[in-house]
């Protein structure tokens, strides 16, 4: 995002927890839990999920106990399903056929990336992953995706609390932004599309999903009227898998800063954490953040590299964006006494071992609350204290 320009707009989009896409994260990152939940500490996983209407397909490489195996893949599919809330003609978690093609993790990548002898665990992948962090709102996040997200997540509450609310699981939503001098002032547009029950009009959807949006922006933020769109087509019930197939990892903008920052490339759903498409994105994320949080910088990008079955990045890039008060040479290399960037080291520091993923399908990877049992450990600004000591801020 440029902040060269005296006003512009900007503007991030969400998609619920019902989409298809989303749905198929969920799925993916189940499966994902179901092995670090046994405890075996060399599991690997590389899960993807298509669906489509009454129907959900699953393959990818794994590795890990031999109690694991297709039943429990689709049993874990089946209580996602359950848990977003389908119970539609089209698509429903009783009903819908799940077949399962995951089979045994390639013994060459293994080899690769598995510890052994004087070798360290090397990367599962070669790549760049990036993280960012900005000053813009108080989870450190880029406005617009933070209120996009928002706005779905109350929306998603509602809809678990109250059987009547008259929204369905699938929704999506679109904030654009006013800036002047790089900060966000106001709302210039709000788009929501939201599936609904099959009795209510383009007019009462409206006015239910008002409150979400009225709720999530700042005093005074709210656009004119005429741009606050609500389901712009008229009509939205067939919605989810049974409207449009999904898939695992479509959603990778949405899942991180909404366009204002780079993306790797990389997806996060479905990886176990010595994907390093997923803990280094994680763990650049929390770097960013706390150079942020501790006043070094009002913006922050963090690039790391990688090479498959290499443990030390290839590189690691910083930028504040002319934003920040310290040496950004100097900055590189505190941040890399401070946190271990081997993909062992980011695992042990983040605690990334455990069944935490299936929460990070919907409403962003980025910007959440850490939570007691480990969720969301790279959120933590518990390096705050360690880098103004090195800076003597």
């Amino acid at each position: 995002m440029s902040t060269s320009a005296a006003s512009y707009l900007f503007t991030s989009e969400s998609v619920s927890e019902g989409h298809p896409d989303k749905v198929c994260d969920r799925i993916s990152d189940s499966i994902v839990d179901l092995f670090l939940a046994s405890g075996d500490p060399n599991v690997r996983v590389a899960a993807e999920t298509m669906c489509t209407t009454n129907f959900v397909a699953l393959a990818g490489e794994v590795r890990g106990p031999d109690n694991l195996g297709h039943d429990q893949f689709k049993e874990a599919a089946r209580q996602a399903i359950k848990d977003i809330g389908y119970e539609q003609h089209g698509f429903h978690w009783r009903d819908a056929e799940i077949i399962s093609h995951i089979h045994s993790q390639s013994a060459d990548i293994a080899m690769g990336v598995d510890a052994a002898g004087n070798k360290d665990e090397g990367a599962g992948d070669q790549g760049i992953m990036f993280g960012y962090a900005c000053n813009e709102t108080d989870a450190l996040m880029p406005a617009p995706i933070q209120y996009s997200h928002e706005i779905l997540r109350l929306m998603a509450e509602a809809r678990h609390a109250e059987a009547n609310s008259g929204l369905g699981p699938d929704s999506k939503s679109q904030v654009t932004l006013q800036y002047e001098n790089g900060k966000p002032v106001r709302a210039t547009s709000v788009v929501v599309s939201t599936q609904h029950a099959e009795h209510l009009e383009q007019d009462a959807i409206r006015e239910i999903v008002r409150p979400f949006v009225e709720k999530v922006l700042p005093a005074g933020w709210m656009c004119d009227d005429a741009q606050f769109y609500v389901n712009p087509t008229g009509r939205f019930v067939i919605g989810g898998p049974d409207g449009d197939a999904g898939l695992t990892g479509r959603k990778i903008i949405v899942d991180t800063y909404g366009g204002a920052a780079p993306h790797g490339g990389g997806a996060f759903s479905g990886k176990d954490p010595t994907k390093v498409d997923r803990s280094a994105a994680y763990v650049t994320r929390y770097l960013a953040k706390n150079v942020v949080a501790a006043g070094l910088a009002e913006r922050c990008t963090i690039q790391l590299a990688y090479a498959i079955g290499v443990s030390h990045p290839l590189s690691v890039y910083v930028n504040t964006h002319e934003t920040g008060n310290v040496d950004e040479a100097k900055l590189v290399k505190v941040l890399q006494e401070m946190v271990d960037l081997r993909p062992r080291g980011i695992r042990e520091h983040l605690q990334l071992n455990r069944p935490i993923y299936a929460r990070t399908a919907a409403y962003g990877h980025f910007g959440r609350t850490p939570e007691d049992d480990g969720g969301f450990s790279w959120e933590k600004t518990d390096l705050v204290a360690g880098l103004k000591s090195a800076f003597g801020a």
